[in-house]
């Protein structure tokens, strides 16, 4: 059993499990009964996605101090006693279920789910071995 994180909107990898959309917004101009069958997401969960400031601060992070900001913000949030009971109790689902969480981003480097990962691994959750995709 597994989180994976994945870019929303590619396809699913074969057990990849419930798809949990990590993002401020759903995907413009596709409606919600496609959702799931497009590969966005199966569930929508914007309470791990940046908030709108944050975003701004990743958006506009050209240097890596700038992006090394954002993180530092970032994970303030998720260290929010909300978001950590969230992130622990996906930690802890991972070792008994497979899913994904993720974001519309292509450069995961670039993206809040890199930092998403890092949040869970912390918190013990069961993710793929490197070089397994995710």
């Amino acid at each position: 059993m597994v989180v994976r994180v994945v870019r929303l909107g590619g396809p699913r990898l074969p057990d990849e499990g419930l798809r949990i959309g990590t993002v401020r917004r759903p995907p413009r101009g596709v409606p919600k009964t496609s959702f799931a069958s497009e590969d966005w997401f199966d569930v929508w969960y914007p309470n791990l996605a940046p908030s709108a400031d944050t975003v701004k601060l990743a958006l506009g992070a050209e240097s890596d101090a700038a992006w090394a900001a954002f993180v530092r913000r970032y994970r303030a949030e998720m260290n929010q006693p909300e978001n950590d009971r969230t992130l622990t109790l996906l930690a802890a689902l991972s070792h008994r279920a497979n899913f994904s969480v993720g974001c519309y981003c292509e450069v995961e480097t670039r993206c809040h789910r890199s930092v998403l990962r890092e949040l869970l691994g912390e918190r013990g959750a069961a993710l793929p071995p490197a070089g397994e995709p995710s």
